[in-house]
């Protein structure tokens, strides 16, 4: 037994008397055992600690769910907001649809030179008509001519501006409301439109004008309207 084995010994041997006593068959003190060992506490070791290395993979996916309904509901204020500052463009009126003939626009006699469009009236007959001109020569309907109104439709003087492409959608309504003759099919024709520009709306122009043109020029030599 290795001398490390072995406990201290004690300052004073102890005495008789006080060694203790383990019952026999004679009655004596039983022995001192040869050897005692001394037993240490045995320490374990303390259990390892497994730390969990795995990305908190749940924790990311929750985080961009958070932030993709927090923009979501941070753009849907804003556009509510902006839904509501912006107030809806007017309708614009019907207005007053014409297809009938009425008195000539320019005073007798015809042939009258230097017209404005806005003195046109339906039945009118145009001589080498230009619809972007600035003005046109009336002339009767049963001598030769390029063109004549008939149909035309007028915007109250109140309304705002509707718009090109609703005034060009408008005046092929009008073309299509407006009423021939049997007359018309005596002459190859077309529909010419014609509608309000924003800056002549500025200025007054509340007028969607449908025509019939030749396309060989001074041909037309009747009404076409009833």
């Amino acid at each position: 037994m290795n001398q490390q084995d072995l406990p201290p010994k004690p300052s004073s041997p102890p005495r008789t008397g006080n060694l203790p006593k383990v019952p026999g068959g004679n009655g004596t003190s039983a022995p001192a055992p040869e050897s005692v060992t001394w037993s240490q506490p045995r320490h374990e070791p303390a259990p390892e600690r497994h730390t969990n290395r795995r990305p908190a993979y749940w924790k990311v996916f929750f985080a961009v769910v958070i932030l993709a309904v927090a923009g979501s509901l941070v753009w849907l204020a804003m556009w509510l907001n902006s839904s509501s500052g912006t107030q809806a463009p007017k309708a614009a009126a019907p207005g007053v649809l014409q297809t009938a003939v009425t008195p000539p626009a320019s005073p007798q006699p015809l042939p009258r030179e230097g017209v404005a469009p806005a003195a046109y009236a339906v039945g009118d007959c145009f001589k080498d008509f230009d619809p972007q001109a600035l003005t046109s020569t009336v002339v009767p309907c049963d001598t030769p001519h390029s063109s004549q109104l008939v149909a035309t439709l007028r915007y109250p003087d109140d309304g705002d501006y509707p718009g090109a492409d609703p005034l060009k959608a408008k005046a092929l309504e009008v073309c299509q409301a407006a009423k021939l003759s049997p007359a018309a099919k005596q002459f190859p024709l077309n529909y010419q439109r014609s509608y309000p520009s924003s800056t002549s709306w500025g200025s007054g122009d509340r007028r969607v004008d449908c025509y019939v043109a030749a396309d060989g020029g001074n041909v037309i030599n009747a009404s076409v309207l009833p």
